[in-house]
């Protein structure tokens, strides 16, 4: 019963290849009936039936297949009636009045017997030796077609296995790649300011586009008060992505918010900075590029604006000129070194006035090496063309256009994208002509709205 179960053939649909062997045994030896049956536990299935239309299984009486499952040969019963056990079985006794039967056993190669390949007749006849050697090789035909079919099976069902793996392993790396999509957004929310702040007399914008969801970059900027009326902005970009470059961007804010407290010189920060990552086991190798800068309220308007830079791409300060045009000069201040690289690094400070209708833009390198449709990078040049092709310094607008201008790029980005953008309204009291810009990623981000000058109206 095993060895039945093993080939999983019992009450399985009719098959070609089966009634063969029926319909040839029944031509080989003019028979009305031939049959390819299954002994199952209690039943004759049959699996094959030629004559017998409609019939798909018997009980297991004893006398015809019963009795020949049992021998190892082939069965021959010329007269049924004149046998002792088949004469009360009820094919014989019934309306087929069956007379003749003969049976093959369909034997394993491990020795187990299934079923047989039966020849019934009405009248009563004899066979040779040769008609019951060609009734066992039909035997032997039928066991070779479930071997085949076994193997399908297994061939199938491995097919199925593997396939069904694969769809598990699919969905598994796709609530994966969702799990570690949410977790770098919302790690990457952490190491950027929830908001930014209302400076007076001062428009803030900002922007942060990553690469891939699935990477926490390594990019960073913050505006935040020192008192006294003073305020201090950053921008930078460790180096490298993941977890490690998240440890270091937290390490590298935190260190900037609290040397700023306690240097008045920009240059002084940045070298603040330096010496925290040296003395950090858990940096090893990495480094910083960054922009710092303080902001100071001028009489007549606007801001005394020192910015220190250590290594990083140069700032650009928006002004215009007699004719009414933009310029767009880029500040960078000589001797400025990579942060965390070297225990003697030299970090320089500028001073500008931030004047009404002047504006800053700060960004990573993301933005210059932005690819044309050519292959090449949008470069700094790339990035003073964009800015004096503008009508205004407005930081909004500023990045807000900076943005489109990256989407319009067919070569896109390939580096995480921070941009900060600081402006002093023209006349006092003037309100930004636009309203928010947005943190974006290829999985969106919350957004810090872009800050307006204290006191002034929303213009929505």
């Amino acid at each position: 019963m095993a060895a039945v179960r093993r080939y999983d053939i019992l009450d399985t649909p009719p098959d070609g290849a089966f009634d063969r062997v029926a319909a040839i045994a029944a031509r080989l030896f003019d028979v009305p009936v031939a049959s390819v049956t299954i002994v199952d536990a209690d039943r004759i299935w049959f699996k094959a039936a030629h004559g017998l239309d409609g019939v798909r299984e018997i009980g297991r009486d004893p006398g015809l297949c019963a009795s020949a499952i049992l021998t190892d040969d082939a069965l021959v019963i010329p007269d049924t009636l004149t046998d002792p056990v088949a004469c009360s079985n009820p094919l014989v006794t019934g309306p087929m009045g069956v007379r003749f039967y003969a049976a093959a056993p369909i034997v394993t190669a491990d020795g187990h017997r299934l079923g047989t390949v039966n020849i019934l007749d009405t009248k009563p006849r004899s066979i040779t030796e040769a008609d019951t050697a060609t009734l066992t090789d039909l035997a032997m035909i039928v066991l070779d077609e479930l071997e085949l079919r076994l193997s399908a099976l297994h061939r199938l069902r491995e097919e199925q296995e593997r396939r069904r793996e694969q769809e598990e392993a699919r969905e598994r790396a796709e609530q994966d790649k969702a799990a570690l999509a949410s977790f770098a957004s919302t790690l990457q929310r952490t190491l950027l300011p929830p908001a930014l702040p209302a400076v007076p007399g001062l428009e803030l914008a900002c922007h942060y586009q990553t690469a891939s969801p699935r990477q926490v970059g390594g990019d960073f900027y913050d505006v935040f008060p020192l008192g006294g009326g003073r305020w201090a902005f950053f921008l930078g970009d460790v180096c490298g992505k993941g977890a490690e470059a998240a440890a270091i961007t937290s390490l590298t804010r935190y260190t900037l918010r609290e040397a700023a407290h306690h240097h008045d010189d920009p240059a002084e920060v940045l070298a603040a900075l330096n010496s925290a990552l040296l003395l950090d086991p858990s940096v090893g190798s990495r480094y910083c590029t960054c922009v710092f800068g303080t902001l100071d309220p001028a009489l007549g308007g606007g801001f005394t604006t020192v910015v220190a830079t250590g290594g990083h791409p140069p700032i650009f300060h928006l002004t215009r000129g007699g004719d009414g045009m933009l310029r767009a000069a880029a500040v960078r201040p000589p001797g400025g070194m990579l942060v965390g690289a070297f225990e003697e690094a030299r970090f320089a400070s500028h001073t500008l006035h931030l004047a009404p209708g002047h504006g800053l833009l700060l960004y990573t390198d993301g933005l210059t090496e932005a690819r044309r449709s050519d292959g090449s990078m949008l470069g700094e040049d790339g990035v003073a063309a964009f800015l004096i092709s503008r009508t205004t310094s407005a930081a909004t607008e500023l990045v807000e256009d900076a943005v489109a201008l990256i989407s319009d790029l067919p070569g896109g980005v390939d580096d995480d994208v921070a941009l900060l953008a600081l402006s002093v309204p023209r006349t006092p009291g003037e309100q930004p002509a636009a309203t928010a810009t947005a943190h974006t990623a290829a999985a969106p981000m919350p957004c810090p709205d872009a800050a307006r000058p204290a006191g002034s109206a929303d213009p929505l």
